[in-house]
């Protein structure tokens, strides 16, 4: 066999081929390089068929030259970019043919004659010639320098009587030979065997969809005049879809100034327009088109919904076609019932709609409205009815979603919306509707607007029957009980909750679960944890028997939060995923404040057991969930990130999850009273790490006054603890303001009191804070009796308020644990130590935390500032500051003194 590689260069090099027919293109300026997705169809280097499937412009055809760019030296590769003049099979064959005598000159000689030959209007047998064509190649080829054979756009081609010829080439491939190819429409071909053989990999769209990094790999000369809300929403809209962002480039380029920049992507505007057209859309049959502008006006649809929306039959096989021929269709479950299309695909049909369609789309929402009420989905029904201007309609299905549903859900976003659009002599029409929206503006936290709605029931008293008199007072009982709740007023919540509670019909349990729950609550801020258990227990008792998994998993929350407050931390977080477990079989697109919370507080739960990685991923899918419900909750995630953030040391970054979660309660309308507090008491713990106490000692006196004074405020809902908490932070603030026998004596009275109720968790904070104070204050032989009790308090898993001692008292703190080193706390506590053991070779150095000692490593490295702040994620002051912490402790002025030193002692081993 001629040795081809001396006349071609190497492997992947381009063939110098007949009228430059098998030229493969360069990859386009400013490609960003996929080395995941070559590594995929590495894998598939072994098989017979690579195959990436994918809509017009997600890169395919790049992808196949970077591939064959990369493909090791032993490789050869054949490159055919097909157009549709090749959809005859005879002339497909014959450049195929072609295309291979450029490695094989002496091959097919006589085949191609017959191909030559040929009459189309006969017929020919492609099988019996592919057979010979066959058997002939395989005597060419050698595993040694295999061929990868690039069909390019073959859905260009694409035709039963090829797809049969390219069939049969597939079965009986040869050895040596891989083909690799790229479609627009998947090919129908019979694949299973392939499959089970391992022979096939295939890329789809989901894979092709570029990354979040490749998205701003590719967007890298603007993405620094484009950042934050307006970046994230270019890629968001873009789905991964490359050719959204080079259109964007293009239009950015022709801005000629950032000020002049494009602020986002929208397909029924410009290039991609354009390109949708003239690629996709133009490319369809007429009937197939008219489906796409009549269901266009959906969010989400299913063969079903489309039959009832067009008054017709077919829309399960026109969606089959869709999905076959890649027409920007997006899956939304795994039985590939719902769908939605791509953003900007869907830009492009609703912008085009008036147009083409027929139909006003009025009357689609219309029968959108009617096919959704027929299937119990009220809320959609609803959501139809308001875009179809039939407001009569909205609200008579408004009456129709019970308040079970609604607490269920708290999912009060959606109810404020309808609200908007609703006009107020339609709110106050009925009692129904006035409960309803009354409870929605309570958990929305809208106090004074709930209050008011809820007035307009006495316009309905007195009730034609005595049963519906006492339902509708029941009701009120219960509104006003979570009302003044809100507003912070234990004595009215009590008699409220209580007595709603003696009289509510039992079909009413969502009202009286919502009864128990607050009770609960307040109960815990009284510190009756009893009363608290005893409450939960009839919580799920009630959520069970009503079979009612989201109010269940309300009533595992509830519990895990008395466990929390009596310091059970492991038991609190298997209570918590025990709530996620019951949610595991709603539906994963439908949002759930309750969910929201659960992994908002399972987030803190894993913070409070030192797993800070995990914690802070479920904090943020907590955030994501209860931003989009519009729950309250929100305020609990960006505290406790913020009070994480400030605890490494990143004190910029905690200031803006505090200024985000005010933002929220400003925008939402909370009062002040639900999360000012919260937000404050924050601030005061980031003041006093930065030596701010002046600032501290304002807020903190007044938060004394307010929740610990003679007439003291019932703490908020989502903090029931926030007096215990201020009492910690002033005795913070007594110990830097070298005051430790006030700060001791403040630490002891809150310990012996937090022991009394049962509050172990406060108990632990404030008993390891007593141990730091007295080790800096050089008291040792009283801390470690303080610290046997902190142990005692701490056997149920909560390893956090240890982590100072940690930090600071390491070979101490390590001394102590090795007196009862079978402890499973112990161990935890052990654990944590060869990460956070530092300088203590010399007595006359101070040791370095976890944060310095990562610092540390990083200028090890030579990194810069700027990278070690990439690197670990915090700000570029804050790499600095550790910096100049760095060599304060060790007692040197520069880096590379630094680390010389820290070599010296041990440090980057």
């Amino acid at each position: 066999m001629t040795d081809l590689s001396r006349i071609h260069g190497s492997a992947s090099a381009v063939i110098p081929t007949l009228e430059g027919r098998f030229y493969r293109p360069p990859l386009p300026d400013g490609y960003v390089l996929r080395p995941r997705l070559c590594e995929r169809l590495s894998e598939g280097l072994g098989g017979r068929l690579l195959l990436v499937s994918a809509p017009a412009g997600f890169g395919k055809s790049s992808l196949a030259v970077e591939f064959c760019q990369s493909l090791p030296a032993h490789w050869q590769s054949l490159w055919l970019g097909l157009n549709p003049r090749d959809n005859d099979p005879g002339r497909f064959l014959e450049r195929l043919l072609e295309g291979l005598q450029q490695y094989f000159p002496q091959l097919g000689g006589q085949s191609l004659g017959l191909l030559k030959m040929r009459q189309r209007h006969q017929p020919f047998a492609f099988e019996e010639w592919l057979d010979g064509l066959l058997d002939e190649l395989a005597v060419h080829l050698s595993t040694c320098t295999p061929l990868l054979l690039v069909l390019d756009d073959y859905h260009l081609v694409q035709g039963p009587v090829l797809d049969r010829c390219l069939q049969f080439f597939l079965n009986h491939l040869p050895d040596g030979l891989l083909v690799l190819v790229t479609s627009r429409q998947r090919p129908d071909w019979h694949l299973a065997r392939l499959r089970l053989s391992r022979h096939l990999l295939e890329l789809h769209e989901q894979d092709l969809r570029l990354t979040n990094d490749e998205s701003l790999a590719l967007l890298d000369r603007h993405s620094s005049s484009l950042r934050g809300e307006a970046l994230d929403n270019l890629i968001r809209r873009s789905e991964g879809w490359v050719a959204g962002l080079r259109f964007w480039l293009l239009a950015a380029s022709e801005a000629g100034n950032d000020a002049a920049l494009p602020q986002g992507l929208h397909g029924g505007e410009g290039l991609i327009r354009d390109y949708l057209l003239e690629e996709v859309i133009d490319c369809l049959p007429t009937e197939v088109q008219g489906f796409l502008y009549d269901t266009a006006p959906q969010e989400r649809f299913c063969s079903e919904l489309c039959d009832a929306v067009r008054e017709a039959h077919d829309s399960a096989e026109i969606l089959r076609y869709l999905q076959s021929h890649q027409v920007f269709l997006v899956p939304l479950d795994e039985q590939g019932h719902w769908f939605r299309y791509h953003h900007l695909f869907s830009d492009l049909l609703r912008t085009r709609r008036g147009i083409n369609a027929v139909l006003p789309v009025a009357s689609l929402h219309l029968r959108a409205c009617r096919w959704f009420n027929a299937q119990g989905l009220i809320d959609e029904a609803v959501e139809q009815a308001l875009r179809a201007g039939h407001l009569d309609v909205a609200a008579s299905l408004v009456q129709n979603l019970s308040e079970e549903q609604l607490l269920s859900e708290q999912n009060v976003g959606m109810l404020l919306r309808w609200k908007m659009d609703l006009p107020d002599s339609l709110l106050i029409s009925t009692p129904r509707l006035i409960v309803l929206y009354s409870w929605a503006l309570g958990l929305a936290c809208q106090l004074d607007a709930a209050e008011e709605l809820s007035s307009h029931l006495s316009r309905f008293l007195p009730a034609p029957s005595a049963t519906a008199q006492k339902s509708m007072l029941a009701q009120w009982l219960a509104l006003s009980g979570i009302i003044a709740r809100g507003r912070g007023n234990r004595e009215l919540t009590q008699l409220y909750c209580t007595e709603a509670l003696e009289s509510l019909p039992q079909k009413r349990y969502g009202q009286r679960l919502m009864c128990l729950s607050t009770l609960s609550n307040l109960a815990i801020v009284d510190a009756d944890l009893w009363r608290a258990r005893g409450l939960n227990r009839d919580s799920l008792e009630l959520a069970q028997r009503v079979g009612n998994p989201l109010f269940e998993a309300l009533a595992h929350y509830d519990r895990a939060r008395v466990l929390q407050a009596r310091g059970e931390v492991l038991r609190s977080l298997d209570e918590v995923r025990q709530g996620l477990q019951r949610l595991h079989g709603l539906a994963p697109q439908r949002l759930y404040a309750v969910r929201a919370r659960l992994a908002l507080y399972e987030g803190y739960l894993l913070l409070v057991r030192c797993q800070p990685e995990a914690g802070i991923i479920r904090l943020r899918a907590g955030l994501n969930e209860a931003r989009a419900c519009r729950d309250i909750s929100v305020l609990i995630g960006h505290c406790v990130i913020a009070s994480f953030e400030g605890r490494r040391g990143d004190y910029p970054q905690a200031f803006i999850e505090l200024a985000e979660a005010e933002r929220l309660m400003h925008i939402w309308d909370v009062p002040p009273i639900y999360y000012l507090a919260m937000i404050t008491l924050i601030k005061c713990e980031l003041w006093l790490a930065q030596g701010r106490t002046d600032l501290a000692d304002a807020w903190l006196t007044r938060l004394g006054q307010t929740y610990n004074g003679e007439q003291a405020a019932a703490a908020p809902e989502f903090h029931p603890h926030l007096p215990q908490h201020i009492e910690l932070q002033q005795a913070a603030l007594e110990a830097i303001r070298q005051q430790p026998a006030a700060a001791l004596q403040r630490l002891e009275e809150l310990e012996r009191q937090a022991h009394d109720d049962g509050r172990q968790m406060i108990s632990l904070m404030a008993l390891t804070q007593q141990v730091l104070l007295l080790l800096e204050s050089g008291w040792e032989s009283q801390a470690r009796p303080v610290f046997a009790r902190a142990l005692e308090a701490a056997v149920g898993g909560a390893l956090q308020p240890f982590q100072r001692l940690l930090e600071r008292y390491p070979g101490w703190t390590r001394e102590q644990l090795a007196r009862n080193p079978h402890s499973l706390l112990n161990q935890g506590l052990l654990a944590l130590l060869p990460a956070i053991v530092a300088v203590e070779a010399s007595p006359t150095h101070e040791t370095l935390s976890t944060r310095e000692l990562a610092v540390l490593h990083l200028i090890a490295q030579g990194c810069s500032n700027l990278e070690i702040s990439n690197q670990l994620f915090i700000s570029l002051h804050t790499v600095k500051t550790h910096a100049s912490h760095i060599n304060s402790k060790l007692g040197v002025e520069r880096r590379t003194q630094a680390v010389a030193r820290a070599q010296e002692m041990g440090l980057l081993g």
